[in-house]
This record gives structure tokens, C-alpha cells and sequence, in this order.
């Protein structure tokens, strides 16, 4: 054009800057803008409207609002569209305030929202939990002559499904067929999976089977919900008859279809099952073969070196010999290895997605050094094996607690075929963090270790990998070096997320910082992440911790204006802070509100309650409560019992105490430190010290070591009585003991 002297108009330009867009070449169609406004043609609002859409679809979405806030000093004003995009793009990325916040403005502003919009702010409320405030959209929508369309509803219904509101989801289908709105597969295929998933399997097949009945052409993942169903309640025959009338009604079954039975009958041994099904994958040729003879495999075998080199050594080997134990991996090879293999020896030739879900099932039933054996033999057969093979070898190593293991495996990999990545890095400094070994996971001081080779070898560490880190810190009780983690985080363009924030919050309150976090919970909307229920379950926690209630109570009622749920642990925290600052009377009305919202209180709720009414002297009531629960099939742990009994015990009510601690030693129950001691303290408390030395060394014949607070106990009552002898021999043992 240019060389014709065709001047290309702003259309021309924004053809190309929509086209790179929807490459992902954001970068390439900025470009494109700087030449537009250099060849003297000014951008459009369709032109910064695709821009914006661009960094949206590639998660850039602060360059998007860059773009969005300099449209009007730019001369251009956003329309719809580009409001649309925006909050589109925000609701995505879990900003729904600012999402929300735009959609105000396009009101203040008098423009009138789509179908598309609405949709977008939809789906952004329901994915953050945030059904409630959908309904008045809904109604808006029809009030605005903009009429929800199935995509609408669809969104509605996987929240509904995905926080067990099941009854609702099926009224919900009800009601749009009502409205004349025609469902569609993905409507049902929502519905059947929500079904499945919630335990109503029955439901999810009259809803399958009546799809059939009238016609309807399902397509694969309506039928991979149903299979996937089956399979989860072991019904694997009607799984695979399901599997034949798939292809019968014209739907080929994909990779992900296949791997949820296969897994799943490896799971549970149906290996003959597992087996004749990989051979009629094969022979329908539903997936294409992987196999390259020419090129060298990665053998397992040579992978670990424990003292001088022996490249023969196998992998079970090296992983008994990294725990001094003898294996001989040669004789007798569990049958669901040989199974497997039996599979590669007649000829067929699994795909790499067949063969890492074969070895997937095998590691997530523990048997790693399995899954490293059928490795060996497959690779012989010169298959190639790809990131997630290794990435799962290593995850079932850590798992198993074999994480050096994991580490040799990670330093051989990447001088082969298989480059590592970010999942293998982050599988093993979550490893190392867990096992306590923070100084290899992430050496703040030295340059992190692990975290720098990664950056050495060209390996961007993501959000992951920083809250792994961050959090084990904070754990330790680190904060300022946590802190320091989320300095280099944001340094190296990794945005912090909402989990990010809620760790460090977390930590904060774990070394009673709460004015910090409460300074971190309060900026995290300024610095573009929304708080979620777990974030407010963190700050709600550590206010209660330092008995700041009242501030509890109002985060949890900006919790029900901004129409979040609280889970188990929300109400769970706010209760026991309200229990402790003996405001019990308010307690009663959330136990209601918990079984209304779905979310029933547990053992740790009521552990609480009965705590709160043992001290308050009330214990025909604690009592009550406990044969309560018990009647409502919760089960009490031994903490429970611990509080029972040193409430009984501190109220005066020893032989009710020893009937409690008695019948939970005829039933067997693991019995731990703490209720010995609060039964050996009721017992001393009463000049009891026979039963009570007598208590003390049946607690070691059960296996449960006193400690010293326990010895404690016992010597300061005896010196109070003037029992001087009897204190001092038990002093002597204390001392003898190490105790001291």
C-alpha cells in the first residue's frame, strides 16, 4: 500500500493491531499503534479498545488500564465496548471491585451496559463466591431491556454447583426453560458434573439419561462428566458401557475421557480392565503415537549416584539405598507394574499422556518406586517422555519424603532431552520448606539457592513460587525476611496475588503483628487483588487471638454486605474470639446461621463452645452439648475430651472427670500428653498423689511420655502438702530424665 501511495486509514491499522491481539503479540501491535500516529493517522477508540482487549487476553491488565485512563487525554472517549473489555478483563484477573467500580461509572456516565457487559460482571461475582449480588443484576438486565441469555446462566450455575447449592442449580435449569431460554451442552454438562461432584450421582444420570432420550448430540465433555461421575463411585462397568455408547452416538472420546477411567481403574486395581482398555484406545487410534526410535531415552537408572558412580544401578535401588534398606527390584515386581508393561510388550504404543497417567496413579497411591520401575521399562522401549512425566516423578518423590532424591532426578533431567521448569522447581522448594529446610529452599542472604539457579537457567519463578517461600517464612516466624521475598517478587514482575498477601497477613498475626496485617488487608484493593473469605478468615483470626472482637464482628458483617460467604473456619475463628471474651449468649444465633449458609458447624466449633462453658462453671450444659454432638454424629477428639475433663475437674466433679478418662481408656482411645496431665492435675488437686503417681506411670506403659509440665504438676502439689520425700524423689527422676 505504502509503496503505491495507498495511505492506509485507521482501519487498515486496526485490522493488524486485532490480528497480532489475538496472537498474544501485544507487544508487536503496540508497535503497529506508534506507526499509525507516525504516519499521521490517529488512533480510534476501536484502535485502544483491541489494544486494551489484547494485554487483557495475555494478563497484562494494568496495561490495559493505563490504556483505558489515557483514552480521553488522548482525545478519544472509551464507548461500551471499551468498558466491556475492561471489566471483562478485571472480573478475570479476580479484581471484581474495580470491575464494579466501572460498571458504576458507565451508569454515572448514562451509558447503557450489553448483554456482554452484564455477562462479564456476572461471571466475575460468581467466580469470587459473590452470588448473592447477582440477582439484582439479573433483574436490571430485564428492567434495561437487555435480557440474560444462557451464557448468563450458565455462570450462575457453576457457582451454584461449585458451593453445593444443588436444589437451586436444578431450579435455576426449571426456570430458564420457563423463560423459553433453550439450555445448551455446556448448561447440562455444568449440571451433571455439579451433580456428580455433590454426591447425587442418581440425579446426574436421570438428567444424562433423559438428554439421551429426547436426542440431544453430547458432546465429549458431557459425556467425559458423566464417565468421570461413574468412576469417582467405582461403578467402572457403567463407565466403560458409557465409553461405547459415546462412540455408538458419533461423539470419539478424547485424551482427558480416556485418562479419567484409566487412572481411576489403576486406582483401584481393575488392572485387566485398565489394560483392555488402553488396547482398544490403541486400535481405534484416538491418539497418536508419540514413539521416536531414533531418539536416546532418559534412563531412570543412572539418574542417582550414592558413593562411586555405577550407571547400571536402578532407581528402586538408589532410592533404598538413600534410606539404607535392601530392595531387589528383579523378583517379583508388583503386579500392577507388570500389568502396565505387559502393555508395551505386545506392541502398542501408549501415548506420552497415557503413559504419565499411568505412572500418575501409581505415585498418587504412594507407589512411587513403582512408577520409577515402569519408567525404566518404558523408556528402554525408546519412548520419550515430556515435562510433566518428570514434573510427576518428582512430585511423588517429595510426597514420599525422598525430596534429595527428587533433587538428583531434577539435576540429570536438565542435561538431557527434558528441560526443567517452573512446576519442577516449585514441587521440590515446597518440599524443602516443609521438611524444615528453609536454609536450602530460600537463603535470602546468600541469593535463595534454588530460587537464583532457577533465574540463572532462564526459568521465570512465578506467583507460586514466591508464596511458597513467603509462607514458609512466615511460619518460621520471619516476617521481615518474608517481606524481603515480596520486595523481589514485585521486582522481578511477578504481581503478588491474593494468596501472596493473605500469607504474609497470616504470618503477621502469627507473631501478633495485627496492626501489619490489618495495614496489608486494608491496601490490598489499592494494589489491584480483592480480599477473598480466606483472607477475611485470616484477619478475622487474629483479631480474635488478641481479643479484638468487635473488629472481628465488623470485617465478618462487610462480609455479608459484600454478599461473600464465610466458611467453617471464618465462623469457626469469630466464635471462639466471641467464647474467650465470654460473650457465649451470641454464640447460638451463628451455629443457626452456619447450618443455614450450608456450612455445619464441626468439632472445632463446639470445642470452643464446650471450652467457653466448662469456665464459665457451666458444665450440665457441656455436658449436654457433648452427648449432643455425639447424637449429631460429630465425631469429639481428644482435645475435646481433654476440656471436658479439666472443666469437670476444676468444677469440683472429679468422679465424673475419672468416669470420662476411665471409659476413654477401656475404648482404647490415643490418649496424648495434655489430658493425662489436666486428669493427673484434678487428682493432685485433690491430695490424690497415689492415683495420681499410679496415673503417671500407666501413661508411659500406654506409650505417652510425660513431659515436665506433667512432672510439674505433681511436685508443686506434694511440696504444697508438705509431702517433701515423695517431691524430691520425683524431682530426682524429673532431673534424670533430662526434664529439667
Amino acid at each position: 500500500m505504502l509503496l503505491k501511495n495507498i495511505k492506509p486509514n485507521a482501519r487498515t491499522f486496526n485490522i493488524l493491531v486485532d490480528a497480532l491481539c489475538k496472537e498474544g503479540k501485544v507487544k508487536e501491535a503496540k508497535y503497529v499503534l506508534a506507526v499509525v500516529i507516525k504516519e499521521g493517522v490517529k488512533p480510534n477508540v476501536v484502535t485502544y479498545s483491541t489494544l486494551m482487549d489484547g494485554y487483557c487476553l495475555v494478563k497484562e491488565v494494568n496495561n490495559a488500564k493505563y490504556v483505558f485512563n489515557t483514552m480521553v487525554p488522548r482525545g478519544v472517549t472509551p464507548n461500551v465496548w471499551s468498558y466491556t473489555i475492561m471489566i471483562n478483563g478485571l472480573c478475570k484477573s479476580g479484581m471484581v471491585d474495580e470491575g464494579l467500580n466501572l460498571f458504576s461509572e458507565m451508569h454515572r456516565k448514562k451509558m447503557i451496559p450489553n448483554t456482554v457487559t452484564y455477562n462479564s460482571l456476572i461471571h466475575g461475582l460468581c467466580k469470587s463466591g459473590r452470588i448473592s449480588s447477582v440477582w439484582d443484576l439479573i433483574d436490571e438486565m430485564h428492567d434495561k431491556g437487555q435480557p440474560p441469555n444462557i451464557i448468563t446462566y450458565n455462570s450462575v450455575l457453576d457457582s451454584l454447583c461449585k458451593n453445593h447449592y444443588l436444589d437451586k442449580a436444578i431450579a435455576l435449569v426449571t426456570i430458564i426453560k420457563n423463560q423459553g431460554i433453550l439450555p445448551n451442552m455446556c448448561t447440562y454438562t455444568i449440571l451433571i458434573d455439579g451433580l456428580c461432584k455433590g454426591g447425587r450421582l442418581k440425579n446426574a444420570q436421570e438428567v444424562f439419561q433423559d438428554l439421551l432420550f429426547k436426542g440431544y448430540l453430547l458432546d465429549v465433555q458431557t459425556y467425559t462428566a458423566m464417565i468421570n461421575g461413574l468412576c469417582k463411585a467405582s461403578l467402572f462397568d457403567e463407565a466403560l458401557s458409557l465409553l461405547s455408547k459415546m462412540e455408538d452416538n458419533g461423539r470419539m472420546p478424547d485424551a482427558v475421557t480416556f485418562e479419567v477411567i484409566i487412572r481411576a481403574l489403576f486406582e483401584k486395581d481393575e488392572n485387566d480392565k485398565a489394560e483392555k482398555l488402553l488396547r482398544e484406545m490403541i486400535a481405534r487410534e484416538t491418539r497418536q503415537n508419540d514413539h521416536s526410535p531414533s531418539v536416546q531415552p532418559i534412563r531412570m537408572s543412572s539418574c542417582f549416584h550414592f558413593g562411586s558412580a555405577n550407571p547400571n544401578i536402578t532407581v528402586t535401588q538408589l532410592v533404598a539405598a538413600n534410606n539404607n534398606v535392601n530392595v531387589n527390584v528383579n523378583v517379583n515386581v508388583n503386579v500392577n507394574v507388570n500389568a502396565k508393561f505387559k502393555i508395551l510388550k505386545r506392541g502398542y504404543h501408549p501415548d506420552t499422556i497415557t503413559l504419565n497417567t499411568l505412572m500418575k496413579g501409581l505415585c498418587l497411591k504412594g507407589e512411587v518406586k513403582k512408577a520409577l520401575i515402569f519408567h525404566d521399562k518404558v523408556v528402554a522401549q525408546g519412548f520419550q517422555l515430556n515435562q510433566v512425566s518428570y514434573g510427576t516423578l518428582i512430585n511423588g518423590l517429595c510426597k514420599i519424603g525422598e525430596t534429595k532424591a527428587a533433587i538428583q532426578l531434577l539435576r540429570k533431567i536438565e542435561v538431557q532431552l527434558v528441560q526443567p521448569d517452573v512446576v519442577m522447581y516449585n514441587t521440590i522448594i515446597d518440599s524443602l520448606c516443609k521438611d524444615k529446610l528453609i536454609t536450602q529452599a530460600c537463603q535470602l542472604k546468600e541469593g535463595f539457592a534454588l530460587f537464583n539457579e532457577m533465574l540463572l537457567k532462564n526459568i521465570n519463578p512465578d506467583a507460586h513460587t514466591f508464596n511458597i517461600l513467603i509462607d514458609a517464612l512466615c511460619k518460621e516466624g520471619k516476617v521481615k525476611e518474608a517481606t524481603n521475598v515480596l520486595v523481589v517478587m514485585i521486582k522481578e514482575g511477578v504481581k503478588p496475588n491474593v494468596v501472596t498477601y493473605s500469607t504474609l497477613m497470616d504470618g503477621y498475626c502469627l507473631v501478633k503483628e495485627v496492626n501489619n496485617a490489618k495495614y496489608l488487608f486494608n491496601t490490598m484493593a489499592q494494589r489491584g487483588v480483592t480480599p477473598n473469605v480466606h483472607s477475611y478468615s485470616i484477619m478475622i483470626n487474629g483479631l480474635c487471638k488478641i481479643r479484638m472482637v468487635d473488629e472481628a464482628m465488623n470485617l465478618f458483617e462487610e462480609m455479608h454486605r459484600k454478599n461473600m460467604i464465610p466458611n467453617a473456619v471464618t465462623y469457626s475463628s469469630l466464635i471462639d474470639g466471641l467464647c474467650k471474651t465470654g460473650r457465649i449468649s451470641i454464640v447460638w444465633d451463628l451455629i443457626d446461621e452456619m447450618h443455614d449458609k450450608g456450612q455445619p458447624a464441626n468439632i472445632i466449633t463446639y470445642n470452643s463452645i464446650i471450652h467457653s462453658l466448662c469456665k464459665s462453671h457451666h458444665l450440665d450444659k457441656a455436658i449436654a452439648l457433648f452427648t449432643k454432638i455425639k447424637d449429631q454424629g460429630i465425631r469429639p477428639n481428644v482435645l475435646t475430651f481433654t476440656i471436658l475433663i479439666d472443666g469437670l475437674c476444676k468444677g469440683g466433679r472429679l468422679k465424673n472427670a475419672q468416669e470420662v478418662f476411665q471409659d476413654l481408656l477401656i475404648k482404647g482411645y490415643p490418649l496424648d500428653v495434655q489430658t493425662y496431665y489436666v486428669m493427673i492435675n484434678g487428682l493432685c488437686k485433690e491430695g490424690l498423689f497415689d492415683e495420681a503417681l499410679a496415673l503417671l506411670s500407666k501413661m508411659e506403659d500406654n506409650g505417652c511420655i510425660p513431659d515436665v509440665v506433667t512432672f510439674e504438676v505433681i511436685i508443686h502439689a506434694l511440696f504444697e502438702k508438705d509431702e517433701n520425700d515423695m517431691a524430691e524423689k520425683l524431682l530426682r527422676e524429673m532431673i534424670a530424665r533430662g526434664l529439667s
